[in-house]
C-alpha cells in the first residue's frame, strides 16, 4: 500500500505545476489582451508614390486604372507588395503584427518568410538594424516580433511580402504605449523596373531584396516595379514611371526579354521618360551572367546576344546626342564564385547583398547621387 504522505506530496506537487501553467496561460492571455493594433492611418507607407485613393488596396503597386492597360500577369504581380514598407514610431515594450494575405502563395525555391513574411527593423543611430521576421502560417496571421524592450520612443520599419499581396496589416503595441506616424523623407526616390530578381526572388525575407538593402544603405525610398517573368519594358509601365520625378531610374529588364524586344523597346523607353525628364539619369543594366553559362553554350550565347543588343541601342543613343544614359555591365555583380543564387539564376541573400553593394559602388562611379526634393 502506497505511503499516504508521499501520495499527498505528489498530488500537491502536480497541483502546483498545473496552477503555475494556468497562471502562465492567464498571464500570456492578459498580455495579449493588452495589445492594441493600429492600421493604415498610423503607418507611413513607403516604396510607392501612388496615393491610396488611386489603388484597389493601399499595398498594391499599380493604380486601379492600369488594370485594363497592362497584361493580366503584370496586373496580378502588381498586387504583390514587393519593395513596400511601413514606418512608425512607438515607445511600446512589445511589438506585434497582424496581416491578411491575398493569396497565401508558395514556391519550391523560395522561403515562405520571403514570399509572405514581414521583417522588422529599427533605427539604431543612422542605420536600420534587423530585429526579427514574422513567419506566416495561413492567410490570416498574427506574430509577436519583439518583447521586453525599454519604453523608449524608437523608429521602426516593417518590410512587406515580396511575392504575395496584403489585404490588411496592423501593428500591435502595448495598451499604455503610443504610436506615431513619421514624416515623409525629403529625398527623391530611385525607381527600379525589372524582373523576378527585382521583385525579390529568392530572398529569404523581405528586407533582403536588393532594392530594400539599397534603400537602407542610402537612406532613400526605392520604388520596386519588378514583375516576375514580365519585366519587358512595356509602354504602360514606362508611362507610369515617367510620371514620377526620381533621382534616377534603374532598368534591369533583360532577363525577361529577347534580342528583338531589346532592339524594339529600349529607345522608346528612354524617349518616353525623356519627354518629362530631360536630365534624369537612366541606368540600363545588362543581363546577369548565370552560373550555367560556364558550360551551357546555348544559354551563354543567348545572354551575350541580348547584352550586345542593349549595347547597340545604347551606342545609337550616345551617337545621337542622348545625355545621362548610362550602361552597366554585370560581370561579377554577385561575385566571381557563382555562390549567390538558389537555382543558378535567382539570388539568395548572399547574392542580393553582393548585388546591392555592386550597384551602390557603380552608382558612385557613374556620378549618380540621391537628390533632395525641392520645396
Amino acid at each position: 500500500m502506497p505511503n499516504k504522505p508521499h501520495v499527498f506530496f505528489i498530488i500537491l506537487l502536480l497541483s502546483g505545476i498545473f496552477s503555475t501553467l494556468g497562471f502562465s496561460q492567464k498571464t500570456a492571455k492578459t498580455n495579449e489582451e493588452k495589445m492594441i493594433f493600429y492600421g493604415r492611418e498610423y503607418l507611413l507607407l513607403e516604396g510607392t508614390e501612388i496615393s491610396d485613393s488611386l489603388k484597389e488596396n493601399p499595398y498594391d503597386r499599380l493604380p486601379v486604372a492600369y488594370k485594363s492597360l497592362v497584361r493580366e500577369p503584370v496586373w496580378n504581380l502588381s498586387k504583390a507588395s514587393a519593395g513596400l514598407s511601413i514606418r512608425f514610431q512607438t515607445n511600446s515594450s512589445n511589438i506585434a503584427v497582424k496581416w491578411t494575405l491575398l493569396n497565401d502563395n508558395s514556391m519550391n525555391h523560395m522561403a515562405e518568410t520571403g514570399i509572405k513574411g514581414i521583417d522588422l527593423y529599427y533605427k539604431n543611430g543612422e542605420n536600420w538594424q534587423y530585429l526579427n521576421t514574422a513567419r506566416p502560417v495561413d492567410k490570416e496571421n498574427e506574430y509577436t516580433l519583439i518583447t521586453n524592450m525599454s519604453n523608449e520612443m524608437r523608429e521602426y520599419k516593417m518590410y512587406l511580402p515580396l511575392y504575395d499581396g496584403l489585404e490588411h496589416i496592423e501593428v500591435g503595441i502595448d495598451s499604455s504605449g503610443t504610436i506615431k506616424k513619421p514624416l515623409k523623407g525629403k529625398r527623391k526616390p530611385i525607381i527600379f523596373y525589372g524582373t523576378s530578381i527585382t521583385q525579390g526572388g529568392c530572398a529569404s525575407r523581405p528586407g533582403m531584396a536588393h532594392t530594400n538593402i539599397i534603400s537602407r544603405k542610402l537612406d532613400v525610398d526605392c520604388i520596386n516595379f519588378g514583375f516576375s517573368g514580365n519585366g519587358k519594358m512595356e509602354q504602360p509601365i514606362v508611362e507610369l514611371i515617367s510620371e514620377s520625378d526620381p533621382s534616377f531610374y534603374v532598368i534591369e529588364c533583360l532577363p525577361n526579354m529577347t534580342d528583338s524586344l531589346v532592339t524594339e523597346r529600349t529607345i522608346p523607353l528612354v524617349d518616353m521618360i525623356r519627354k518629362k525628364h530631360p536630365q534624369t539619369p537612366i541606368v540600363l543594366v545588362e543581363n546577369f551572367i548565370y552560373a550555367q553559362n560556364a558550360l551551357d553554350k546555348n544559354r551563354s550565347e543567348g545572354i551575350t546576344s541580348k547584352n550586345e543588343a542593349l549595347k547597340r541601342e545604347y551606342n545609337k543613343m550616345t551617337k545621337n546626342g542622348y545625355e545621362h544614359i548610362l550602361y552597366l555591365e554585370t560581370k561579377n555583380a554577385t561575385g566571381s564564385d557563382q555562390e549567390g543564387t538558389v537555382d543558378g539564376v535567382h539570388f539568395t541573400d548572399l547574392g542580393f547583398i553582393r548585388y546591392a553593394d555592386f550597384l551602390i559602388e557603380k552608382f558612385d562611379q557613374l556620378g549618380l547621387s540621391v537628390q533632395t526634393i525641392e520645396e
